[in-house]
């Protein structure tokens, strides 16, 4: 039966790993934010609440002691996800992570304690004392190390954020499971079973660290690419518009020369007319050329960039007209930015093969971000039938068996985004795919 005093014991003991950990979230999910010292208070909840559920556990399970540590200790990570979430105003897989992350450096911290306890012949008053003023040496040093950044770069992007958050989660169960093991540990063993489980959390900040740095090496390259092929994009522009110059030239001097025979003539007023035309001809030329290399600046989101630049290539390559508006300036896209692309990626690619199959192969791409909402619309020419009902079957294709697998699993991926609908429309001879997605709160 727990009494009033052990009621303040469990809820001191539980209040000093809570302040470790706070320390560790901030260098982890950084210290620039004010409004989360505000919130700091909230997270007095945890130890409460985990002091209540432990005289609980106790009450139905006195005789399973790990059974209680576990569901504790479980219980405690999830409060402290959702005070993190509700800080720092993030996601949920990565608050989770952080707060695996810092439980991982938090029983650390714990380990060092344990190791002063061990050489140390003082009051446990002055041990705990200590080991407080001994925690912001390794924040520093994590902070040194911009450890922080590393580690919310990892997580980032949306792709891979659960695994890596899972992963984490095992780490911080398998450090759990050690000082849980401690119990059985002789004496003359403990300092080098602590020395072991420091280790296992240098490691686990280090591997991070290069994880994160390879992230980081991959993204630079994939700018570079989207540098390069954007070079070419506008080499080849510019070479269509020297073309276009030369041509423009070429018709001038033409017409010019014949001046003097269509003066004699009195046909003035047509050799006005033609001039005209040569030159709004050649002003909509050049400044089509233009607007398509300015278009895609305006395409801030790195993924949707880099799919556009290659999908503009290939249809250059083909002979595809391709025309493309970006009113406004893409930040954000709504949902997982690997999802818009891949979705992007089946409309392109769909629009360019049926393109291929009329006279005049052409695709156009329209994207229009506004009042939080992203608006993309992909629009080809097709000659044929279309069936409404097969069209999403999944293998149905015009184009002949083992094919078809596109739009069924465009449908397959926007079924996980509540904030996005899709429409599709046909009409005099031009397909129309429609996707929106609205931003979530």
């Amino acid at each position: 039966m727990f009494t009033l005093e052990d009621y303040l014991t469990s809820f001191t003991g539980s209040l000093i790993p809570h302040a470790v950990l706070a320390v560790y979230l901030f260098v982890i999910m950084g210290m620039r934010r004010r409004r989360v010292l505000k919130k700091l208070p909230a997270l007095l909840l945890s130890p409460l609440l985990a002091v209540l559920l432990a005289a609980g556990l106790y009450t139905l399970l006195p005789n399973h002691g790990v059974i209680r540590y576990c569901m504790t200790a479980l219980a405690i990570l999830l409060m402290c996800t959702f005070w993190v979430r509700w800080a720092w105003r993030t996601e949920f897989w990565r608050a989770f992570s952080a707060v695996c992350m810092g439980g991982v450096f938090q029983m650390a911290t714990s380990c060092l304690t344990q190791i002063l306890i061990l050489y140390s012949d003082l009051p446990l008053t002055v041990v705990m004392a200590v080991s407080l003023i001994m925690v912001p040496a390794p924040a520093f040093l994590l902070y040194r190390l911009r450890f922080g950044h590393w580690f919310r770069l990892l997580l980032e992007e949306g792709f891979g954020q659960r695994r890596t958050a899972l992963f984490l989660f095992a780490m911080e169960a398998a450090m759990e499971v050690f000082l849980i093991l401690q119990v059985g540990i002789q004496p003359d063993y403990l300092i080098p079973y602590y020395v072991l489980v420091l280790a296992m959390a240098a490691l686990e900040a280090g591997l991070v660290i290069y994880l994160a740095q390879r992230l980081d090496d991959t993204r630079k390259l994939e700018a570079q690419q989207d540098i390069i092929t954007q070079q070419q994009l506008y080499e080849r522009d510019l070479e269509a518009i020297r073309q276009e110059v030369r041509s423009f030239r070429h018709d001038y001097k033409n017409l010019l020369a014949g001046l003097s025979e269509q003066a004699d003539k009195g046909e003035m007023d047509q050799l006005r007319t033609a001039l005209s035309e040569l030159d709004t001809g050649f002003d909509r030329r050049i400044g089509e050329k233009i607007r398509a290399s300015t278009q895609i600046g305006n395409v801030c989101v790195p993924q949707v960039r880099s799919l556009l630049l290659s999908k503009l290539a290939a249809m250059g390559e083909q002979k595809i007209d391709c025309r493309m508006e970006v009113l406004y300036s893409v930040e954000r896209v709504g949902i997982d930015p690997w999802d818009f692309t891949r979705c992007l990626g089946i409309l392109l690619d769909n629009a360019a093969e049926a393109a291929l199959g009329t006279e005049t192969p052409w695709v156009e791409i329209v994207l229009l971000s506004q009042k939080g909402r992203l608006s993309l619309r992909v629009s080809n020419p097709y000659i044929g039938a279309i069936d409404p009902d097969k069209i999403w079957m999944e293998g149905f294709s015009t184009k002949g068996e083992r094919r078809g697998l596109g739009l069924a699993s465009y449908q397959r991926i926007l079924a996980d985004c509540p904030n996005a609908a899709t429409s599709t429309s046909w009409a005099g001879g031009v397909f129309v795919q429609e996707l929106t997605v609205e931003e979530t709160a």
